[in-house]
Order: C-alpha cells, then structure tokens, then sequence
C-alpha cells in the first residue's frame, strides 16, 4: 500500500526557516508530479508548489522567492524549503503525489496526512 509521510513543520518565528520532506513508501511503479499545498483556517486549500519528475517546478505567487520545492527520486522524496516566512503562511501543508502502483495500469492521486506550519511574530 502506498504512503506518503511528511515531516518538518514547527513553530517558527516570522523571518525564520523551516524544511518539509514527504516521503513516498510501498509498491511503486513510477511517481511522477509531486506538490505542495497548504490549508489555513476558514480558507481553502492551495496549491504551494508542484515538481514533475523531470524536476520542472511551479510556484504561487504568494511564495515565489521565498519558497522552493525539490526532489530526490531515488529516496522517493519530496521537499520544501520556505525562508522568510510570515504569519500568512500558517497552515496545514499536505503533500500530494502521481504515483502508479506495481498492480496497477494507471496512476492514482495520494495524499499526506499533513504537517502543522505555525509562524509567529
């Protein structure tokens, strides 16, 4: 069964860094796109930042500068690096994969069960 596990969010103060990874376990094929999205209170979700697996990468524009979105395809792993953050960018960030199962002809969209990012003042 595949899985996708996140780590790295915290309590950080505003100006401060922090580093998510996700890491993709199980019967894998091929992971293909690989993202980023975040979730605030009483907002709706978004995407953060997304990196095909020919590692060409899309940000929004509220991040753009600040944030920046890897990956290391032997590890099965996503990461974001955000620096300058602000109290905006509180949220709950989930990250999301392409991924196609041994089993399987076609590729199925997973998610993470997502990580707390808190930014103070």
């Amino acid at each position: 069964q595949v899985q996708l596990v996140e780590s790295g969010g915290g309590l950080v103060q505003a100006g401060g860094s922090l580093r998510l990874s996700c890491a993709a376990s199980g019967s894998i094929a091929s992971l293909n796109a690989m993202g980023w999205y975040r979730q605030a209170p009483g907002k709706q979700r978004e995407l953060v930042a997304s990196i095909t697996s020919s590692g060409s990468t899309n940000y929004a524009d509220s991040v753009k500068g600040r944030f920046s979105i890897s990956r290391d395809n032997a590890k099965k792993t996503v990461y974001l690096q955000m620096d300058s953050l602000k109290p905006e960018d509180t949220a709950v960030y989930c990250c999301n994969a392409a991924i196609r199962e041994r089993s399987k002809a076609y590729g199925t969209d997973y998610w993470g069960k997502g990580t707390l990012v808190t930014v103070s003042l």
